[in-house]
């Protein structure tokens, strides 16, 4: 016995080690590739620099990103108050506070939505539901990202086409968006057709399979459970369009700021900020490092390039709102210190995830063995 909590003290051990190694690893590349693009542009960078930055376009830029973050914790709390769970506006924003310092300084967006889901769901008696809410609240904002690209894309596509036939990387872009939108639509519409009993076999598979089963069947339950109330997940959307929108004027504001008052402005103009700003949005948000930093600035440099614009130009524009959604994550972290003995440890968020995923398989048993369910009639 001595032996094996020996070996398992060993593991745990190493485990944090390899996770240390892994978070240095990641903020290693973020800066890494952070200092190659202000070395690529220092005189462009210094030469801005000397010039005196526009206060009222940044103050615009900071309303911006304010809507946006709190746009966020309203869909949330949407979300969460339509599965009939007794949850407050303020714990919404509390919480996402805290997620949002997380997701902003440490690498991965993963570390605060799992704070958010673990600190919901030891309140709740419907743990499994609790959870679902803060996966599915991920996957709206991502999916309405991508429904932002293919519909300004397709738009640009019909009243420009020109523009897109001489940038072939951005209509590859649009292309893929737009593939990626249709595609998504038609499974969602088919969900409505898919019998209780297949969705729970399905949900089965999916925990089958190696190390990430679990996950994937906690998003395919939460997906699923949402199927039958279109009008939260309609209203979700349409904050998420009015979230990203938001956060399109929020980098076009930032990247007007440091530029020279008077003349005429040496960035797109924000009709292609439509466009390139999601695009840019959603390249970070895969970025590994922290708050997608450094991947950030060379993709936004890129697109504005792309567009016969400065790299300097989509540098500064990426950094302006970089500074203002870290203003907001050290908010997120004073809040965070005043709920850290409220808030469950990684010991805890394990457990809570253990007993949401028992208490799941329960629930199935009991549907397996309902005599509605063994008629082929549809439970309600």
């Amino acid at each position: 016995m001595a032996q094996s909590r020996h070996e398992l003290r060993q593991e745990g051990s190493r485990v944090k080690k390899n996770k240390w190694w892994s978070i240095l690893l990641k903020y290693g590349i973020g800066i890494a590739l952070l200092a190659f693009v202000i070395y690529r542009n220092w005189h462009g960078i210094v030469d801005v620099l000397q010039k005196p930055m526009r206060p009222l376009p940044y103050a615009m830029a900071a309303v911006c990103c304010v809507t946006t973050v709190f746009i966020t914790f309203f869909r949330w709390y949407l979300l969460v108050r339509a599965q009939g769970l007794p949850f407050s506006l303020r714990n919404a924003v509390r919480l996402g506070l805290v997620g949002y310092f997380f997701n902003t300084f440490l690498p991965g967006a993963v570390g605060g939505d799992l704070i958010k889901a673990a600190a919901i769901a030891r309140e709740q008696q419907r743990r499994t539901v609790a959870v679902s809410t803060v996966l599915l609240d991920r996957a709206i904002g991502l999916w309405a990202l991508i429904a932002l690209v293919a519909i300004v894309g397709g738009v640009f596509w019909l009243i420009d086409p020109e523009m897109m036939r001489a940038q072939p990387d951005l209509a590859v872009i649009v292309r893929s968006a737009l593939g990626v939108f249709a595609g998504t639509l038609a499974v969602w519409f088919s969900l409505g057709f898919l019998p209780e009993r297949r969705a729970h076999r399905f949900a089965g598979r999916l925990e089958s399979i190696p190390k990430n089963g679990h996950v994937l069947r906690e998003f395919w339950l939460a997906i699923w459970l949402y199927r039958n109330r279109g009008g939260t997940v309609l209203l979700a959307l349409l904050l998420s369009m009015v979230g990203h929108t938001s956060s399109v004027l929020m980098f076009y504001f930032a990247a007007l700021t440091f530029q020279p008052a008077g003349a005429a402005a040496a960035i797109p103009g924000l009709r292609e900020h439509f466009l390139l700003v999601p695009i840019g949005m959603a390249v970070q948000a895969f970025f590994p490092a922290p708050g997608g930093i450094g991947g950030g600035e060379f993709v936004f440099g890129r697109l504005y390039v792309l567009l016969g614009f400065s790299e300097t130009a989509g540098f500064f524009g990426s950094m302006g709102q970089r500074l203002l959604t870290w203003a907001i994550g050290a908010v997120g972290f004073v809040v965070y210190s005043f709920m850290k003995k409220e808030l469950p440890t990684v010991d805890g968020q394990k457990s809570l995830a253990s007993e949401a995923h028992e208490h799941m398989l329960q629930n199935e048993a009991k549907k397996e063995n309902s005599p509605v369910l063994q008629t082929g009639v549809r439970a309600h």
